[in-house]
Formats: C-alpha cells, sequence, structure tokens
C-alpha cells in the first residue's frame, strides 16, 4: 500500500521522535580541490556503510561563510559535524562543544582547543622531503607557502625550516607567501616574479596542491625545465601532476584513514557523547618520487 500510494517517511517527523536525523554535516575548504573531493567521497562511503547521509559544504576559506554553514547544519539538526575550519573558527567550535554536538576536525586544528581531530603528521612530511631534496644535491631549496596562518601550513614551513637549518643551508629569503584569497592568475604571477628574483633556487617545495599547479604553470611562462633546472615537490597528490611532462613528486595525505578515522571518532561520540574521550590522531604521509625531482 505504502508503494502504490508513493508513501515517503518523513525524516523531519522521524527526527522529532528519535532525536537523530542519521545525517552528518561535512564541511571542507574547496569541494573543488582534489584532495577535500577525494575526502569527501570516502567519508561518505564510510557513512553510507552505517546507514549516514552527508551533507557537503565548501567554506571557500571564509569564516563568515562557515559560520552560516554550521548555522545552516544546525537548524537542519544534523547528528554531528566533520569540519575544515577556517582561520577564525574557533570560537563556533566552542559553541557546539558548549550544545554537546558531536564534533572531529580534519586536515588542520587549533593547538590549543580541546576537541578530536584527525590529521597528517605535516611537520614530518614536509621535513622528510625537503631532506629528500638535500639528499639530491639540491641546496638552494625555496617554500611556497599561502598567508591563511593555520596549524597546518605553519608545521609544514616549519618542518622544511628544520631540515635545512640542520645542514647549515636555510635562506629566509627562499620563502615566499602568497595570499590566499588571490586569483590563481595573481599567484602565478607572484611565483614567477620570485623565481625571476632568484635565479639561484635548484629546488622548490609547494605546501599545497593549488600553489603547485600555479608554480608549474609559471615555469612553463619562464621555459624553466623540471627536473634540469629546477627540482619540484608538491603537498597533496593531484591527476593533473600524474599527468604532468615530467610527472610531479608529491606528498599524498593518507586520505583513506583520515576519512574512516573520522567517521570513527564522530560515531564514538554520536553513541555517547557524555563517555567519549577526545582523541588527537597523527597520520603519517607518503613521499611519492616521481619524475620531477
Amino acid at each position: 500500500v505504502a508503494e502504490k500510494l508513493n508513501y515517503r517517511p518523513s525524516a523531519i517527523a522521524t527526527s522529532l521522535r528519535t532525536g537523530k536525523t542519521r545525517s552528518i554535516g561535512l564541511i571542507v575548504e574547496d569541494i573543488s580541490n582534489q584532495f577535500f573531493a577525494d575526502l569527501a567521497r570516502v567519508i561518505e562511503d564510510a557513512a553510507r556503510s552505517i546507514d549516514y547521509r552527508v551533507f557537503y559544504c565548501s567554506t571557500g576559506g571564509n569564516d563568515e561563510r562557515s559560520e552560516e554553514l554550521i548555522n545552516s547544519l544546525l537548524q537542519a539538526n544534523v547528528d554531528g559535524f566533520i569540519i575544515t575550519p577556517t582561520e577564525n573558527l574557533e570560537e563556533k567550535i566552542d559553541l557546539l562543544l558548549k550544545l554537546k554536538k558531536p564534533v572531529v576536525l580534519v586536515d588542520r586544528y587549533f593547538p590549543e582547543q580541546v576537541v578530536s581531530h584527525v590529521v597528517m603528521d605535516n611537520y614530518e612530511a614536509s621535513n622528510s622531503a625537503t631532506k629528500f631534496l638535500i639528499s639530491k644535491g639540491c641546496k638552494n631549496i625555496a617554500v611556497v607557502n599561502n598567508t591563511s596562518g593555520m596549524i597546518q601550513m605553519k608545521l609544514r614551513e616549519d618542518g622544511y625550516r628544520d631540515a635545512l637549518k640542520e645542514e647549515g643551508l636555510y635562506n629566509e629569503s627562499l620563502v615566499l607567501h602568497v595570499d590566499y584569497d588571490s586569483s590563481e592568475e595573481s599567484k602565478i604571477d607572484n611565483i614567477l616574479s620570485f623565481f625571476k628574483r632568484n635565479t639561484d633556487i635548484d629546488a622548490v617545495l609547494f605546501l599545497a596542491n593549488y600553489m603547485g599547479l600555479a608554480g608549474l604553470q609559471a615555469f612553463r611562462k619562464m621555459k624553466i625545465r623540471i627536473p634540469e633546472d629546477i627540482s619540484v615537490i608538491s603537498f597533496d597528490d593531484h591527476d593533473s601532476f600524474k599527468l604532468h611532462t615530467p610527472t610531479i613528486t608529491v606528498i599524498a595525505q593518507p586520505i583513506e584513514n583520515i576519512a574512516v578515522k573520522s567517521i570513527q571518532m564522530l560515531m564514538s561520540q554520536m553513541t555517547d557523547m557524555d563517555k567519549f574521550t577526545v582523541e588527537k590522531i597523527l597520520e603519517k604521509g607518503k613521499l611519492i618520487i616521481r619524475e620531477s625531482v
């Protein structure tokens, strides 16, 4: 009879009775970025396996947008949140914790905040990649970071700097910070100007894939050959890095481990919010060596 009448249960009515919507709010920086798209896909698969649906949202790195999305998901009464936080979202996450809403942070976190998170060991990954470049004979190694100031970007730069300082090779003038909110064309121009000023650079570490992609375009304009003129490593794998000639060496995040553990940690909270313990998990990245070094 239900089928004949095209009856569908009301999720809103069910949630009023059970207090649960069997839904999760997933807030990431940019769903068009391959890292976040891959992360979302694995989270959705893991959530589906336990009969949960996922609402996707992208912040674009904007704090106000992030707060609006959290408010919207609160109104939708999602059972839990998996969040890639923006720079000034700490207070809003504190509010979720006060409301006793299950929350797990991924990719980044706030050092002083007592909240569960699962992230890559960014310091170790960057430190190891820089040491790999040094072992290949590179001495003037540049780094391209953004201006966000988020903990994961700071740790990546720290790992790079410390590896070079150990060998007495650190040169502050080979550090470039590009404006996170600038256009791709502006990022390309900034990178191009930086490498024109520093012609002795023999290797570069890009601390995010979108900066790596901008860098490759800048090198093409300058007719810089990879790896003959410069060795290249970028954080976060991307299909373009595999298709580029030569293929680009990357530090790949353990996306599947991060996604599955974030769901497991969230389920622990959703099952018994009063008894769960805060978990802080570091996953090791993987240096995938290709032709660009």
